[in-house]
């Protein structure tokens, strides 16, 4: 897990990221302009390339100046097969881009997205498959800046 100063992240505009292989959830968050990470959407995975290609499209069109990625672990700390491979899929990512990029530990980035869903108005108190990876992403963001040191 990376972690950043708090005073080099002043008005940064940070892209987070929840890798799926079948969807990737994507949130941003504008430092002193944002109330709160936004969700953004969610790209269809066709494969890490694509994906990287995508992901790219979107630092340059949004002048985005961090990306965070979330790596799942076990809840004891040991890596999954899913953890091997967001990671390898974050080394190809940061070795393509001119920007920083820190992972963070999202285990239970789900539970905790299905959680917020169901006491939210605004996903109508459900869970809402089609929105929780970029709630996942806004949470990854989240973790991020509180793992930021002082």
């Amino acid at each position: 897990m990376d972690s950043i100063s708090k005073d080099k992240l002043e008005n940064k505009h940070i892209l987070g990221i929840d890798y799926g292989q079948k969807f990737t959830g994507i949130a941003s968050f504008y430092i002193g302009k944002d109330p709160y990470p936004l969700p953004w959407g969610r790209l269809k995975y066709v494969s890490d390339s694509e994906l990287i290609h995508s992901l790219k499209k979107i630092i340059e069109d949004e002048f985005i100046d961090i990306v965070v990625i979330g790596i799942p672990y076990f809840t004891d700390g040991k890596e999954s097969t899913m953890t091997k491979t967001i990671k390898s899929f974050f080394y190809m990512l940061q070795d393509q881009l001119d920007i920083p990029a820190y992972s963070v530990d999202e285990t239970l980035t789900t539970f905790e997205a299905k959680e917020r869903m169901s006491n939210d108005p605004r996903y109508n108190f459900k869970v809402d498959l089609t929105k929780i990876d970029e709630l996942c992403a806004a949470i990854i963001i989240e973790e991020f800046l509180k793992n930021s040191s002082d």
